[in-house]
């Protein structure tokens, strides 16, 4: 899902409410409606909304009455910074990724598949990820203030009217590549005369050492 589009759909306080509702428990409209204190056609309106986004569906009873529930999970992540600002597309959950392959600093120890666990398991299980979310938050909150604490330095460097972002990506880029301009500007998949232009400042004030066609770290 568009991280746009989600964001437009949680800026409403009491769509984000139902959301968290049904998190708990499916729900009919009446209840979401005594829950709210708003019209039954007002949760209806949300609901919608939150249906054609592929957030929640709905099965009906016996009784003909329509329960509405969340569908899938998905995650969002915003960050601003005096550098940056970003929104990460959600992405569904999935147990398909190799967390030993595309995360190598983060240490998880994958829980055995031979059969279907038994409840004891699944709450050790169940207690441990939670704990690790715990840490992972911690780990993104410490990696932000990390992140603007090296720009900062890059603006002590370039001056405050340099974009700090860009030329710390410039850099980074000619570290893992050949960094002629073309290589650098692949890497960042950016236009290769703007690369080519930061390249040239970077040199000049000494942070890039200039080889021909080639840039490389002093």
């Amino acid at each position: 899902m568009d991280s746009a589009v989600l964001l437009d759909l949680l800026g409403n306080e009491n769509r984000r409410r139902i959301l968290r509702l049904l998190s708990q428990k499916p729900c009919y409209v009446t209840e979401i409606s005594e829950y709210l204190g708003v019209s039954p056609k007002a949760v209806i309106d949300h609901l919608r909304k939150l249906e054609e986004a592929g957030l929640i569906e709905s099965v009906t009873d016996q009784k003909r009455r329509k329960y509405f529930h969340i569908s899938r999970g998905v995650r969002l992540e915003v960050s601003l910074s005096p550098y940056n600002f970003e929104a990460k597309s959600a992405y569904p959950a999935s147990l398909d990724l190799d967390m030993n392959g595309r995360c190598p600093h983060v240490s998880v120890e994958l829980p055995e598949t031979d059969g279907p666990a038994d409840v004891e398991e699944l709450a050790a299980e169940y207690e441990e990820l939670r704990e690790l979310t715990r840490e992972l938050s911690i780990a993104q909150r410490w990696v932000h203030g990390r992140m603007t604490e090296v720009l900062d330095q890059f603006s002590d460097y370039l001056g405050t009217e340099a974009d700090s972002r860009f030329y710390a990506d410039v850099l980074a880029a000619v570290a893992v590549t050949d960094g002629t301009p073309d290589a650098v500007a692949n890497e960042m998949n950016a236009r290769r005369e703007t690369v080519e232009e930061a390249l040239v400042v970077l040199g000049d004030r000494g942070l890039l050492a200039r080889r021909g066609n080639r840039f490389e770290l002093p």
